[in-house]
């Protein structure tokens, strides 16, 4: 045990908001909880808060935080604005880490793929001193079967306090939380057996036909909140009282372009098409379920993702500059959404005349972090072009108040930590989110598939009662991926 450091002080630089110090107060005492306060509500001050109390009651001697590779700059940012405490940087390299994990620092920073490289030094670091974990954006662990997953549930035992903070718990199906509670309570309140636990709480596409399937699933999904209650504080923006600008979703449909159309019925009907790639004709077989749709939502989106020799104008292009025309015209800036990094790089030059910054996974850290302050900083910079993987989480960018999907891929977390990039505590302005799609295509089920996801997650997180959920439910998007494919039940 490391003695008091009297000369660190300890106090917040700024006092939080009343739901802010409400879930310190809630947590502080417990020795593992969430924190799954709902996407611009200012966990990280929660985070640093805990951190601060703790330290300055000597319940702990260090505490550790993780978070995604890309969000280490905000953190570190975070943290001096909030702290006078200055955090050790745990980084891939191991001679660095040697010298800091043997250092008396009360504070450290670090990333997921970290924890997994460097889990055997961390676990010996784990019984030297006592050491309180808080994974922010906890949502990284839900694969219970992953490489990172399997390390933090190793290592969970050793961390004297325990928190997992997100604001999509259920990140993209409802068993997603297994996992990240699993790191909490070694299997108290969801059980151990995740195949049992992701059999009855499958969002299946067999659904919307099975009446008693659906009643099942319905019932056990009312219940998770109530298993895990007594460890987790949950606000959204509404029951925090948060008072922000209006924010307006809107679907705006538009046709495939003729070149686009006869490309995507081969797909859709001939399980394939000739196209070319790299310079070279080629057949791109699709009979694979998911790669027909992964196909399908290409072409819908722009066709020459799958064919190079594909010159004409996608049918969202059209639309999408006209959006961005009407924005930049009230002095408005504009997120423009992908899934794709060629798409990104693509739209870089059909919107070069509006100076976009561009965010994707095949940029360093060092060029998306320029990316981002130019967008926030010049003037000039009127769009920010991103994928979601690059750029959804973690970030305030409410600079901008108008956030168009060009598409959308099948996870519910890209699409609702995406949007609340930009509504958020700090916006003024309305703000508005335009999702482009493609009429007659797997755009529609897309739509379906994510407001069903949605509206489990709500019910999942207690957000919304089971009368409502009831209500509103609705499981057409089995179907509608049935029809698509022609097949009586598939995946995503």
């Amino acid at each position: 045990m490391l003695k008091p450091r009297h000369d660190i002080r300890l106090d917040p630089r700024h006092p939080g908001y009343a739901y802010q110090v409400d879930a310190v107060e809630a947590v502080k005492k417990l020795p593992y909880a969430a924190i799954f306060h709902e996407q611009g509500l200012g966990k990280t001050k929660i985070g640093v808060d805990l951190a601060l109390q703790w330290l300055k009651a000597n319940e702990v001697d260090s505490v550790l935080v993780i978070t995604k590779r890309a969000l280490i700059e905000n953190w570190s940012e975070e943290i001096k604005a909030h702290t006078y405490v200055t955090p050790r940087i745990l980084d891939q390299r191991r001679p660095s880490n040697f010298f800091a994990l043997n250092s008396p620092s009360r504070l450290y920073l670090t990333h997921y793929e970290v924890i997994k490289s460097e889990e055997r030094r961390l676990a010996l670091f784990l019984k030297t001193r006592r050491v309180a974990a808080i994974l922010d954006e906890s949502q990284k662990i839900k694969n219970p079967d992953s490489e990172v997953a399997l390390a933090f549930h190793r290592l969970a035992p050793g961390f004297v306090r325990r928190i997992i903070m997100t604001g999509t718990p259920v990140a993209n199906r409802p068993f997603d939380l297994w996992s990240q509670i699993l790191f909490l309570d070694n299997g108290k309140s969801l059980g151990t057996n995740f195949a049992t636990f992701k059999q009855k709480l499958n969002l299946s596409n067999d659904l919307w036909s099975n009446q008693s399937k659906r009643t099942e699933f319905e019932g056990e999904l009312a219940n998770i909140f109530a298993k895990i209650r007594p460890f987790t504080v949950r606000e959204t923006k509404e029951s925090a009282g948060i008072e922000l600008p209006e924010k307006h979703i809107q679907n705006v449909f538009v046709d495939a372009e003729a070149r686009q159309r006869e490309l995507y019925d081969k797909f859709r009907y001939d399980v394939g098409a000739e196209v070319v790639r790299d310079g070279k004709l080629i057949d791109d077989d699709a009979e694979d379920l998911l790669k027909r749709l992964l196909r399908l939502v290409q072409v819908a989106s722009n066709p020459h993702l799958v064919d190079h020799a594909y010159t004409h104008r996608p049918g969202k292009l059209p639309k999408l500059l006209s959006l961005i025309d009407d924005a930049t015209k009230s002095e408005s800036k504009v997120i423009v959404w992908t899934s794709f990094v060629e798409n990104a790089e693509w739209l870089r030059e059909q919107l070069k005349k509006y100076h976009p910054a561009v965010v994707h996974g095949e940029l360093s850290m060092d060029d998306r972090n320029a990316a981002i302050r130019r967008f926030k900083s010049e003037k000039s910079t009127r769009v920010l072009v991103a994928t979601p993987g690059a750029a959804k989480e973690g970030l305030t960018l409410t600079v901008a108040n108008q956030a168009i999907f060009y598409d959308r891929s099948f996870s519910l977390d890209d699409y609702l930590q995406a949007q609340d990039r930009i509504h958020r505590i700090s916006q003024d302005q309305p703000c508005y989110i335009w999702n482009l799609i493609c009429r007659d295509t797997v755009d529609e089920w897309v739509d379906s598939l994510l407001a069903a996801k949605r509206l489990a997650a709500q019910l999942a997180q207690a957000d919304i009662s089971g009368e409502e959920y009831q209500r509103r439910a609705n499981y057409d998007f089995g179907k509608i991926v049935r029809e698509i494919l022609g097949l009586e039940t598939t995946h995503a």
